[in-house]
């Protein structure tokens, strides 16, 4: 086997393994948002300005976890094309 086929599959398999630690991690946080939520909308003694700051904090972890996993997809691409098997 080729060098360049090895570093492939570690290629692969690293990207295979992040892809499902992101995905775990992903549920568990869209879980933790239903839970908080849930908790929010019955809870009368958090006033608005309160929820607010919570609803904004739930978006900017979703944006930064979008990004990241952007940032992260892009980078498997650069190294698979510098490691390309022709």
């Amino acid at each position: 086997m080729e060098p360049k086929q090895i570093v492939k599959q570690m290629i692969d398999f690293n990207k295979t393994a992040f892809d499902n630690s992101f995905d775990a991690m992903a549920v568990l946080q869209d879980q933790s948002e239903k839970m908080v939520n849930t908790i929010l909308e019955q809870n009368t003694f958090i006033p608005e300005d309160g929820k607010k700051a919570i609803s904004d904090w739930i978006k900017s972890y979703k944006k930064g976890r979008d990004d990241f996993k952007t940032a992260a997809d892009e980078s498997f691409k650069k190294v698979e094309s510098y490691f390309s098997v022709k």
